[in-house]
């Protein structure tokens, strides 16, 4: 049975999820932005107009759909799924909010909603996996490498922004979390830079970034680490714009008018981070699992290497992220998903069947996870730990 779904925001990914949806559903889109309506109006989309920052403009949007789906930036996420939830009305969501999402478990069961959060990627299909592998196993360790990056490397930042930019600047300033040995340890974001070769990019830089959320939380693992990929050089000048104070909030005053330099920055940098038109993106992730299984050592590891697909114009952070979020979202509405509460998505890797149904969603769109399972000998210490 078709259902109806209500996308909110229709920028890279959250119109290639409407598209998607709309092959199976009744889907319309809302923004306030209405520069993608009618490329979304051809392929089936209905598309409304709408400021969701006015008072009461979310529920009434909302209101009548049998699931919502969130693709707005990091900044307006706590504040739409906490009325979503209060409109008692399930929803997926993809937004990097940095408020602590699970503040509102009690609301979303006293309200009977279902609530899928961080279901991207990574945050999304890094966490499923783990979920599944820690219902099969003892996992002793988890590392999880990602990310998004222009297939042309242009100067001079060899980066083009294929998610919200303000939430790409707050991967460069908020502290990054990781556990080791039990303990979560907090350094600063771009620290402990490591040189990774991959077989389709080169040379990566990978550094810490505050990717591991809800697991830190949700999953008693003694090691668990995030590292997002870049361009080498890339850590370097971010480092100087940051120490220099070019993503602060703070007003300084300049001629006698006050400004913030982050509108500054954000008002230079970001129209170099756009994709242009025949920009070509790709996504990069390696996953690597270790613990026991059926008593004997062993690790997991899935490769996730995708492009820019020139036959749909969808662009690969689109795919991999936002066809994770209808994968679970076609979970919930066919009945395969109905815990009720906020769930982060190693809640949906943890139930049987779901890990599989959304690997199998996405190699159907070819997103495809390559796994290799390799029997190990148990080290004489927990592996990431310091012996």
């Amino acid at each position: 049975m078709m259902a109806k779904i209500i996308v909110l925001g229709t920028g890279l990914i959250g119109g290639a999820m409407a598209v998607d949806l709309a092959l199976k559903h009744n889907v319309t889109a809302l923004d306030i932005d209405t520069a993608y309506f009618e490329r979304l109006n051809q392929k089936g989309v209905i598309t409304k107009q709408a400021d969701l920052s006015l008072p009461g403009e979310i529920a009434e949007q909302v209101s009548g759909y049998d699931l919502v789906i969130g693709a707005l930036p990091g900044h307006m996420g706590f504040r739409t799924l906490e009325e979503v939830i209060e409109a008692g009305i399930s929803m997926v969501d993809i937004s990097f909010m940095p408020e602590d999402y699970l503040s509102l478990d009690d609301l979303a069961i006293k309200n009977s909603v279902t609530a899928v959060v961080d279901c991207g990627v990574a945050p999304g299909m890094g966490n499923l996996i783990l979920g599944h592998h820690d219902r099969q196993m003892e996992v002793d360790s988890f590392r999880c490498y990602v990310g998004g990056l222009p297939i042309k490397r242009d100067w001079p930042y060899g980066y083009k922004a294929v998610f919200s930019p303000i939430d790409v600047i707050e991967e460069y300033t908020r502290p990054a979390r990781y556990v080791e040995n039990h303990r979560v340890i907090t350094r600063e974001a771009l620290s402990d830079l490591e040189l990774i070769d991959f077989q389709n990019t080169g040379t990566l830089e990978a550094w810490n970034s505050d990717g591991l959320r809800s697991l830190i939380t949700t999953m008693d693992i003694p090691n668990m680490i995030e590292k997002t990929l870049r361009y080498p050089g890339t850590t370097e000048y971010i480092r100087v714009l940051r120490e220099t104070g070019f993503f602060s909030y703070d007003e300084v005053n300049i001629g006698g008018q006050k400004i913030r330099p982050i509108d500054l920055t954000a008002k230079l940098l970001f129209p170099k981070w756009k994709l242009q038109a025949g920009d070509r993106d790709l996504t990069i992730m390696k996953i690597i699992i270790s613990g026991k299984e059926d008593g004997a050592g062993v690790k997991y590891t899935y490769d996730l290497y995708d492009e820019y697909d020139p036959e749909t114009k969808v662009h690969s952070m689109a795919r991999t992220t936002g066809y994770t979020c209808t994968a679970v979202a076609d979970l919930i509405l066919s009945g395969k998903f109905d815990r009720k509460g906020v769930c982060p998505p190693e809640l949906v890797g943890r139930k049987p069947g779901s890990f599989e149904y959304v690997r199998d969603y996405l190699a159907a769109r070819k997103v495809h996870y390559k796994m290799e399972r390799k029997e190990i000998q148990p080290l004489p210490y927990s592996e990431g730990a310091t012996p």
